[in-house]
């Protein structure tokens, strides 16, 4: 008998790490509640085969899941939250960084607007398939990397406020992919061996260029230099680049060239050599709200995006007294992209993280 006294909400997103999350949870005897968060964004039938999340197919799969455990199952139309996503995601292009949607998703959706679902429906709190892991530590709640060091998720939840992650469940962090889908076919779940989704879910096919001109979002066109200011060539605007960028400039012929930095307002792309894409050091803003303020000067690790070698540095606060940091490292990072949300890895390792995209 399922122990109605413990009711949690699993975001189900009709993939396997999400069905099996559910299947965990319901397996020990929890409440369990499906829910599907729609996004309102139109995906063809050909498009969400290939590697896409949210779509009308994904939400069958994740109900058929539902029935298949015997678990509620809702589907909820998140559009207008979703629109104040893309909006986020369109003007970070036209400023000149890249954004990280997934992130801002699960501070404001999954960890927070479905939290309050959560309450309506009585449960305690929400769960997904996240590879990460909570610990309580000192009365406080620590972020932790997932036991699958090639698809841990834990940079992804840095936004999420404490308060919030104290009423979530990570039910798969402590599995490997490999394990996930042995659960998955043990349980009979028909997302057994559905492909990952490695797309942003309302960027279907993955052109997030399309998207930019379906929104009618102004180009910044201008030239192609090099570090010394050179003009290499021509493009349509600097929101078709993103640091460390090497393919897709045209400019050929030559040792490869990376996408160094971008300024908008002068229309300016700047290429250089692998090793002048390498930086020591960062400015990142936007940190936790809630998390223990950032010393003056500190010791930090990081790690950005998905790279799992990680480097140590130094951390201080920024002049000014707002809630952002200057760091700079002992090993150079290459390629590190400007982003509205950055995060140093602090001794609590979901506090102050650096950032990446990526979703479950």
């Amino acid at each position: 008998m399922p122990n109605t006294e413990k009711r949690f909400v699993v975001a189900m997103s009709g993939g396997v790490d999400s069905s099996v999350a559910a299947w965990m949870l319901a397996r020990e005897g929890l409440s369990v509640v499906g829910l599907f968060m729609r996004n309102g964004v139109h995906v063809e039938a050909e498009e969400s085969s290939k590697k896409s999340c949210c779509s009308a197919s994904d939400a069958r799969d994740a109900r058929m899941v539902a029935a298949h455990l015997g678990i509620p199952f809702q589907a909820v139309d998140l559009k207008e939250e979703f629109g104040e996503i893309i909006r986020y995601f369109l003007k970070e292009y036209g400023r000149g960084r890249t954004p990280n949607p997934c992130a801002v998703c699960n501070r404001d959706l999954k960890f927070n607007r479905l939290l309050r679902f959560a309450r309506e429906l009585g449960a305690e709190g929400v769960a997904t398939g996240h590879y990460a892991r909570l610990a309580i530590e000192g009365g406080r709640v620590k972020v932790r990397r997932g036991a699958d060091p090639a698809k841990d998720q834990s940079y992804q939840l840095f936004g999420v406020a404490e308060e919030n992650l104290a009423r979530t469940r990570l039910p798969i962090g402590n599995l490997r992919k490999s394990q996930v889908r042995e659960l998955a076919h043990h349980a009979g779940l028909k997302t057994a061996a559905k492909k990952d989704s490695q797309e942003i879910c309302f960027v279907p096919g993955n052109d997030y260029r399309r998207l930019l001109d379906e929104h009618g979002v102004e180009r910044h066109a201008g030239e192609l230099v090099d570090t010394a200011g050179r003009k290499l060539g021509e493009h349509d605007g600097t929101e078709n680049f993103t640091i460390g960028q090497r393919r897709g400039h045209g400019i050929g012929g030559g040792d490869p060239l990376f996408v160094v930095a971008l300024e908008p307002e002068a229309g300016r792309v700047v290429l250089g050599a692998r090793e002048e894409c390498t930086v020591r050091s960062m400015r990142v803003a936007d940190l936790l709200r809630g998390a223990a303020p950032l010393p003056l000067r500190s010791r930090r690790s990081d790690r950005v995006r998905r790279s799992r070698r990680r480097g140590g540095g130094r951390v201080r606060r920024a002049a000014d007294g707002r809630d952002a940091g200057a760091g700079r490292g002992v090993l150079p990072r290459r390629a590190v992209a400007r982003r509205r949300m950055d995060r140093f890895d602090a001794e609590v390792e979901g506090r102050e993280r650096s950032r990446s995209a990526g979703r479950r």
